[in-house]
């Protein structure tokens, strides 16, 4: 019997060892591999010495071109059962050739996580804003990403909170949305670090990702000065994938605030230590790092930010506020009441465990063979979705074929 065939476009071939990203799409592969998927993932973009070596999954590679119709002849040829786009911007740049060469094809869109939140929240800090969830109605990110989800069969959340503020205020019907977080398997605890043998603080995280970067300035200036003073011998080890040399001029070995760059082992190097510090002032999704730090034992202080997609902050591993004076007492005082840290690393237990992949494969296997069974039905009460694809898409179509015979007479 004929292997039914997904195919998957990446904006970036998969990295796991460099963003929390990475691992989620070969989570997504892994669930369409156990349903016996036969798998092709494509990108546009260029493969770097850190790329996951896809063949070791008896994944078939594909680099594609942007503004192409050798795409085209590429997808009608593999005729895939589903097409699963990693973002909003890899279904702007081909869901449309999908949909001409390709129109029964189930069309699965990732967030990955809410751009439009993420973006719209990162401009409200920068200009000193009270950001409002309802500016997102002003978006022009968000119209493009709400957009997208509507032309796609089905799309994947890694958030709660996000999931529900596409119901709530942008109205989206719950039949075009599925809940399906990153997955976390829990380390037996007698494979941890105990509480003394834990020690120092911890950043990781992509530089790329802007978030991240202020988190780490939100640490350089104001919050890791308060806790040296307090925890004088007490050091901040700070690592992640793409650092530049702006990051790297932050190393000061006298303030024990660490620039290591890269994580060989991110899980080694975060079980290692003692309390995760994550300041985030903007983001969205699910913060894979806090998790980590969960499944590893290791307690964390972080913002609401932070806390959003993963617990309550009232149930934490540690401690959330965005008082940043609060942050630092609140981080020294995790570091060193150790009956406290016991009982915050055992929430962290509880937290963790709701995130395991037996949780979630059967239901999704079921919403993606329902998905196949009724598309026709399921995109008929699609109304916008089909509007959609009828008309304000075609201008990305007609701007990429413009494009492309410009690039021909070139």
């Amino acid at each position: 019997m004929k292997k039914k065939q997904l195919l998957v476009i990446g904006l970036v071939w998969p990295e796991p060892t460099s963003s929390a990203a990475g691992t989620r799409i070969l989570q997504l592969i892994d669930l369409f591999l156990a349903q016996h998927f036969e798998i092709t993932f494509a990108s546009a973009a260029q493969e770097s010495e850190f790329s996951f070596d896809l063949a070791s999954k008896e994944i078939h590679k594909k680099s594609i071109a942007l503004n192409s119709s050798d795409f085209d002849v590429f997808v009608k040829e593999l005729n895939p059962d589903i097409v699963l786009f990693d973002r909003y911007i890899s279904e702007e740049q081909f869901g449309w050739r999908v949909t001409e060469n390709c129109p029964d094809a189930v069309r699965v869109l990732d967030t990955e996580d809410l751009h439009c939140l993420r973006l719209e929240r990162q401009n409200s800090v920068k200009k000193s804003n009270n950001f409002q969830l309802e500016d997102l109605l002003l978006s022009e990110i968000a119209k493009r990403e709400i957009a997208s989800i509507y032309r796609c069969d089905l799309t994947l959340m890694i958030s709660e909170f996000e999931m529900n503020l596409l119901q709530q205020l942008f109205k989206i019907d719950e039949a075009l949305l599925h809940y399906l977080p990153m997955f976390y398997e829990p380390i037996p605890q007698d494979n941890l670090l105990s509480f003394e043998d834990k020690k120092d603080f911890i950043f990781i995280g992509n530089f790329i990702h802007e978030p991240n970067w202020d988190a780490v300035m939100q640490l350089k200036k104001v919050i890791w000065p308060q806790i040296k003073k307090q925890l004088p011998h007490a050091k901040l080890n700070i690592y992640g994938a793409y650092p530049s040399q702006k990051v790297l001029q932050l190393h000061n070995e006298k303030e024990g605030f660490l620039i290591h760059g890269r994580a060989e082992n991110a899980q080694e190097v975060i079980g290692n230590s003692r309390v995760m510090l994550a300041p985030l002032r903007f983001g969205a999704g699910q913060k894979g790092k806090l998790l980590e730090a969960m499944q590893t034992g290791t307690c964390s202080v972080t913002t609401t930010i932070g806390s959003e997609g993963i617990s309550e902050d009232d149930h934490w591993n540690g401690n959330v506020t965005d008082d940043f004076t609060a942050f630092s007492s609140l981080a020294v005082n995790l570091y060193e009441d150790e009956a406290f840290w016991n009982q915050k690393q055992h929430i962290g237990f509880e937290i963790v465990a709701k995130y395991h992949v037996n949780r979630f494969t059967e239901e999704f296997e079921q919403r993606i063979l329902k998905l196949e069974k009724d598309l026709i039905i399921h995109r008929q009460f699609n109304f916008i979705g089909n509007l959609l694809n009828q008309h304000q898409f075609q201008s990305t179509k007609f701007m990429s074929k413009w494009i492309e015979e410009k690039n021909k007479k070139s």
